[in-house]
Formats: C-alpha cells, structure tokens, sequence
C-alpha cells in the first residue's frame, strides 16, 4: 500500500528538520511525501529544497492559503496514496517503525482508519512529555462523550476523502473535530485503535494560545456538534475535562 503523508509549513525553520527527518527515516518505504509551504520567509522553503534533490518522494509547492486547513487540503488533493496521514511541521512521528506499523494494521483488520496515541511535549526539550493522549477502541456513544481520536494520529484511506470530503474552511480552529464527527458517525465505516504513540506534538497549538483562541475553539465545537447532529453543550464540557488526566505530573 502507498501510503502520502502530508506537512504544511509557514517559518518552520526550528523544527522542519526534525519533523521531515522522522518522516524519511521510516523503516516502510512506499511513502509520497508532500510539503504544502505557505509561503516561508524564513529557512523553511530552503530546507525542502534542498531535501528533496536527495529524496525524490517529496513533493512540495508554496503558495498563500488560508490557513493550515487549507494546506492540508491542497496536500490532500495532490496526494495519490492508499493511506493518507498528516504530520504537522512542528511534530515528528515517535519511531521509526510507525508507518510500517499501520500499514500492517490497515491490512490486518481491514480498517478504514486507524489512530494510536500522542505525546505532547515540550517545545524545546523533546524528551520532557507534558501531555499522554492514550486512545481507546471506537463505539459510536463516545462521540456525544466529547471523545476523539488523536488526530495527528488518525490515518485513513484516500477514499474516505474523496466520500465525505476534506476540512471546512469555515471553521477556523476546530475544522478536525468537524471532520472527525463528520467521519467517525458513519457505521459502516471501521476504526482501529493502535495502541501505540504514532506522534510526538510540541506544545502551543493555535487552539490554546491564548483565551479568545480557547473561546473560538469551544464556540466552534459546539458549532460543529450541532452541525453533525451530535451531542450537545455537554458534550464540550466533558470533551474539555477528559483532557485534565492527560497531563503528567
């Protein structure tokens, strides 16, 4: 199976080389890898450059978006792999043996989607976990519960894009809680959970860098739970407070 796996950067100079480092090192070697710059007007743009004269499975553009998601969709629609994954550029995925891993899984369980666990660490010590996102297996009722997959974790096959379509540009923050519910309400679709740490993400997402940006975040899950027809304000609540036990004392 081919398996594209898609980074989107804006002035990711400090922390592309170890993001797309994980991603060249994988023991799996089917992999597309497709860069959507935004633009960079650091280091960034060079370092691709330079990376993919030596690997000829990058594929990379620079463009003005809109904002992450809409990278991500534009790396998306390039992308012409069986499994479809994103790492983020300040992420990097835990091991080398990752992709292999779920692509082992995909074909062993015949799954449409398969997600693990994460580790959030800090930025600038990338062996200091703040944050242990552990996963569980999937039942329909753990969605009006707040609960969601990883999503730098979760990996799909490209015909569950092609179906039910990529990120709503119109949500700002939360466009992959939209996307999960949109996805994981469908029963005829299977998901497996991996029980494994599939990413290492630095902290300092744009959803909790400051109160109005933890204020938009809640006001569009809740847009996005009304939107797919599950859960309610409660839902947020508890969605919010599951991720208290994450951290590590």
């Amino acid at each position: 199976m081919k398996v594209s796996l898609i980074t989107a950067t804006y002035n990711s100079e400090s922390t592309i080389n170890t993001c797309m480092e994980s991603v060249l090192n994988q023991t799996y070697k089917n992999i597309e890898y497709i860069v959507i710059d935004g633009v960079s007007s650091d280091g960034t743009l060079n370092y691709i450059k330079e990376k993919s004269k030596a690997y000829p499975q990058i594929i990379f553009s620079s463009a003005k978006d809109t904002g992450i998601y809409d990278a991500l969709n534009k790396g998306i629609e390039k992308a012409t792999g069986d499994i479809i994954g994103l790492v983020h550029s300040d992420d990097f995925l835990a091991d080398n043996d990752v992709i292999e891993t779920i692509v082992n899984t995909f074909k062993n369980e015949n799954a449409d989607g398969v997600y693990g666990n994460l580790h959030y660490i800090a930025f600038d010590n990338t062996d200091k976990v703040i944050r242990n996102w552990v996963g569980k297996q999937f039942r329909p009722k753990l969605l009006t519960q707040g609960w969601m997959p990883a999503h730098p974790t979760l990996y799909l096959k490209k015909d569950i894009y092609e179906k039910y379509g990529t990120f709503n540009l119109s949500y700002k923050i939360a466009a992959d809680y939209d996307f999960i519910l949109r996805i994981f309400k469908q029963p005829q679709l299977k998901f497996y959970y991996l029980p494994k740490t599939i990413v290492k993400m630095r902290v300092g997402g744009a959803s909790n860098r400051s109160l109005k940006n933890i204020i938009q975040k809640t006001n569009e899950d809740y847009r996005a739970i009304n939107a797919n027809e599950i859960g309610s304000w409660k839902t947020i609540l508890i969605k919010n407070v599951s991720k208290l036990k994450q951290f590590v004392s």
